[in-house]
């Protein structure tokens, strides 16, 4: 279901209820913000750097005066989706409501920076779809599995290869590579702040800033 449309998909449970539109136009909270409603969606095996890209992401672009905010695969975890494990079901759950809530955020006028592994295509394709008239902005960080081995910032890889995680994603468990993203970051040949500076220059190109204030 695209975000703001008034036809109830097949699988919603009732059949009673009615989207309500809203007083507030997207020229409204462009006005006042100076920007446009985005997602940017970051997806990448564990370890290729996608939270410090996305929190050096969402720092220039606050520092730089636009609403920005980062939803994390972990930090959702600890709430929202705290009710879900790790099997292909579960993970495509996860992303569900992360794609639904990313659109609201963006319909919000906020550029939203999703961090997540999101390791199937259609998981990715249902939060593109789930964005509306939203831009959507995939960022794929192209990192060799044996680099963010070596990386392993949560020890993650190192409890799988003893045996003590199973199910993980790409080692025992798929990653179905973007073959289509609007950008594609190898984060062992650059920084993550140079990663940053390529989001934030792309966002700039297509028009998300429109205010002279943004540089």
């Amino acid at each position: 279901m695209l975000f703001g449309s008034n036809k109830l998909p097949d699988n919603i449970t009732s059949k009673n209820i009615v989207f309500q539109d809203g007083k507030t136009t997207r020229d409204d909270r462009v006005a006042l913000q100076g920007h446009l409603g985005c997602v940017i969606w970051i997806t990448g095996l564990s370890g290729s750097g996608k939270s410090t890209i996305a929190t050096l992401l969402e720092e220039k672009l606050i520092r730089n005066g636009s609403l920005a905010y980062v939803l994390d695969g972990d930090n959702v975890r600890h709430g929202l989706n705290r009710d879900l494990g790790f099997s292909a079901e579960d993970r495509g759950e996860n992303i569900r409501r992360i794609g639904e809530i990313s659109a609201l955020f963006a319909q919000a006028g906020l550029i939203v920076i999703c961090s997540f592994i999101s390791p199937y295509a259609s998981g990715r394709q249902g939060a593109r779809e789930a964005s509306g008239d939203s831009k959507f902005i995939e960022v794929f960080l192209d990192t060799p599995l044996s680099e963010c081995e070596k990386r392993d910032p949560k020890g993650l890889y190192k409890k799988v290869r003893a045996g003590e995680i199973s199910n993980f994603t790409g080692v025992d468990a798929p990653y179905e590579q973007p073959v289509s993203a609007e950008l594609a970051l190898k984060t062992h040949q650059m920084t993550p702040v140079e990663c940053s500076e390529r989001i934030f220059s792309y966002l700039r190109d297509q028009g998300i800033f429109v205010k002279d204030k943004y540089l």
